[in-house]
């Protein structure tokens, strides 16, 4: 019934870019934040930046000024626009989605995308 849908991943070189989308579709009434999370080999998830409807942002460690994450109007799609990339960036990029569905908030988690950066 709903999807969260991520594209954008690659492989870039350091200093490079990439442009990371994500779209939550289906029967969803509500959006709530949305934002995106990592996971490098052996490491556990964490947050690399999350938005709210109002437009608030967090950011986790090591990517302010680096990363910018953004939302279109209709509130179902979020960007991350990820500049001066370094190889510690590279892993796979889980999109997250607060929905409500039928009557009830959850959290939505994408497929994820494999982000690898090269020195």
């Amino acid at each position: 019934q709903v999807q969260v849908a991520e594209s954008g991943g690659g492989s870039v070189q350091a200093g490079g870019s990439l442009r990371l989308s994500c779209t939550a579709s289906g029967r969803i009434l509500s959006f709530s934040t949305m934002g995106w999370y990592r996971q490098a080999p052996g490491k556990e998830r964490e947050l690399v930046a999350r938005i709210s409807t109002g437009a608030r942002v967090v950011y986790g460690e090591g990517v302010q000024g680096r990363f910018t994450i953004s939302r279109n109007k209709a509130g179902n799609t979020v960007f991350l626009q990820m500049d001066s990339l370094k190889p510690d960036d590279t892993a796979v990029y889980y999109c997250n989605a607060g929905l409500r569905l039928s009557g009830q908030w959850a959290e939505y988690w994408g497929q994820g995308t494999q982000v690898t950066v090269s020195s």
